[in-house]
């Protein structure tokens, strides 16, 4: 009976998994993109400036969640709903409405980080990061009124224009942020001067991508052949039910970047007193790490101190560029921990509308269909790529980044592919719950992970025989406690929700079989080859075979996912599903 449901769908004809798959293209080209903007971006600013970078980075990217996370959402939900009801007057005011929310939040954000950098940078125990911070201001303007465009379009089951604009502006971030960093490391020869001058690329990007998005929005509009014959509703109501729908999203989604700063600032803070107060937290790092100016220079002091700030300036500046150089390491597993989180954007951005149409249209069983779908999707993408990471974590730091120290950033990569994992699911089960109206508990929820988050990580770092390399245990407590609760608090109110042991058992077990088949192939490789290179891509490519083969055997996709996705009825028959 399965094999006669119609596959649901999004707005403008798109089967919800072919609007998540052109997301996740448009995605993973970006990623790769990017990938090829940080590997010679590390190896030109070093390990200082990454942490100068993502130390700018981080407040960005809270400030512009602030901005901007549950406002596209909120758009795209409400102009799937009104084009499902055929209220095109009402689409056309919940966009216009928006965009000005989206330009006086981004006005804010703008004056907050160009005129707060000091204070921003001193926040995060940085004070060399505030040019950066003070770089990427006026780009929070332009993906806010970015941002609009984009929910707008995917709110009309339009997913490619996002996609496009997001490889333009990691295309410019490419050629103008790695132009000006090569140019200001030659010139200047200072990492966080550099640094700023790579995140200005940036800023350039989404300033491109929004020139991209409005010329297609009005090609768009030109092209709209509909009768508008609906009364919108009033403005106060429409921005009501916008906020309403958007502010839970937005705490939810900025609850992972607030923890982030907070947790960074923490971490560097603690990394910088455990190096001034203990020397033995110095044991860990001492092949790797050189210690003998800050030795020379508690040597020669004759005080006495226990917090940071009672120590010289002389002294707390060194012990900064330390914290710089071992956050740094950390930043670049950082980089590739966040590559499997970009996946399942797509799907997220993909749930909300899709789920909501259905619910509108009465259709519960489509709405169950799709979460379960989309649930499996990100098990079947979250369970390989957190088991890749923690199994091949070294060999990948050192074929990423060369320049890196790979005896501390690769066990710190291992960890996070476990943390991975656990994120991927809490995002989209984030958004099935959002999807069904259940939008403050994913808050909740959110902040008892982050509150266990911080807590773990100011306790850990601070000890001798941790370090640093304690730094990702706190996501792994945080996302892990979350996932589980928001799996519980589905299987309360969600209708028809999915057996989850059945759903996750089998993507679990190909990916555990795959993670045997990657380690073994790379370890037998590397002691015939001595290529890492070789080594890796031959684990990788026996990964793929051992996990692909698995899946399909397994039967770890079913025909109802196939019939979400573009061609499915042809891939359903290929598979024999």
């Amino acid at each position: 009976m399965a094999k006669q449901k119609q596959p649901a769908r999004t707005g403008g004809g798109n089967t919800f998994f072919g609007g998540a798959a052109i997301l996740a293209v448009g995605i993973m080209v970006t990623k790769i993109i990017g990938l090829f903007y940080k590997f010679p971006l590390t190896d030109i600013i070093g390990a200082q400036g990454v942490a100068d970078f993502n130390n700018s980075y981080y407040i960005y990217s809270v400030l512009l969640t602030i901005s901007t996370a549950g406002l596209p959402v909120a758009v795209s939900k409400m102009v799937s709903e009104a084009r499902t009801l055929g209220r095109y007057g009402q689409v056309r005011q919940v966009f216009r409405l928006s965009l000005g929310v989206f330009l006086g939040l981004g006005v804010v954000s703008f004056l907050v980080m160009y005129f707060g950098a000091e204070q921003l940078a001193g926040l995060m125990n940085d004070s060399l990061a505030a040019e950066g911070i003070r770089a990427l201001a006026p780009a929070v303007i332009c993906v806010g009124c970015l941002s609009a465009f984009r929910g707008y379009a995917q709110g009309h089951g339009r997913m490619s224009p996002t996609a496009v604009s997001q490889i333009l502006e990691a295309l410019c971030k490419l050629f103008v942020g790695l132009g000006l960093a090569f140019w200001i490391i030659s010139v200047d020869g200072q990492p966080h001067m550099a640094a700023a001058g790579a995140i200005t690329g940036v800023t350039v990007g989404t300033i491109f991508a929004l020139v991209y998005m409005i010329l297609d929005f009005v090609h768009t509009r030109l092209k709209e052949d509909v009768e508008v014959r609906d009364q919108p509703d009033g403005p106060r109501r429409i921005l009501t039910t916008l906020l309403a729908i958007a502010i839970p999203i937005t705490l939810s989604s900025s609850m992972v970047g607030i923890i982030t700063v907070i947790d960074s600032s923490l971490v560097q803070g603690q990394l910088q007193r455990a190096l001034l107060t203990n020397p033995d937290s110095w044991t860990m790092y001492q092949e790797y790490v050189d210690f003998a100016p800050l030795k020379t220079a508690l040597d020669a002091w004759s005080g006495s101190a226990v917090k940071v700030s009672d120590f010289p300036p002389e002294l707390q500046k060194l012990a900064e560029d330390l914290s710089r150089t071992l956050y740094g390491n950390y930043g670049s597993a950082m980089n590739l921990y966040n590559l499997p989180l970009s996946l399942m954007a797509a799907l997220t951005a993909s749930v909300i509308p899709a789920v909501s149409a259905r619910l509108t249209a009465r259709d519960k069983k489509g709405a169950a269909r799709i979460s379960t779908s989309a649930l499996r999707m990100a098990a079947l993408l979250a369970f390989p790529a957190g088991v890749g990471l923690f199994v091949l974590g070294t060999p990948i730091i050192q074929l990423v980044f060369p320049k890196m120290q790979a005896e501390i950033a690769g066990p710190l990569l291992s960890t996070l592919g476990i943390a991975s994992l656990f994120v991927c699911m809490m995002l989209v089960c984030n958004s099935v719950l959002q999807a069904y109206g259940f939008i403050n508990l994913p808050v909740t929820i959110m902040v008892l992970g982050g509150v266990v988050k911080i807590l773990t990580n100011y306790n850990v770092v601070a000890r001798p025989g941790v370090g640093i390399y304690g730094a990702p245990y706190g996501n792994v407590l945080c996302f892990g406690l979350c996932m589980l609760l928001d799996l519980l608090l589905m299987s309360r109110v969600i209708p028809n929700c999915p057996k989850f042991p059945p759903l996750f058992l089998k993507p679990a077990i190909a990916a555990g079989a795959m993670g045997l088949a990657a380690w073994a192939v790379y370890g037998l490789a590397f002691k015939l080859l001595h290529s890492n290179l070789l080594s890796v891509a031959l684990s990788i490519l026996a990964a793929v075979a051992v996990y692909g083969g698995l899946v399909i055997a397994l039967g770890a996709i079913e025909h109802d996912d196939l019939m979400l996705m573009p061609k499915g009825e042809k891939i359903a028959k290929i598979l024999h599903l």
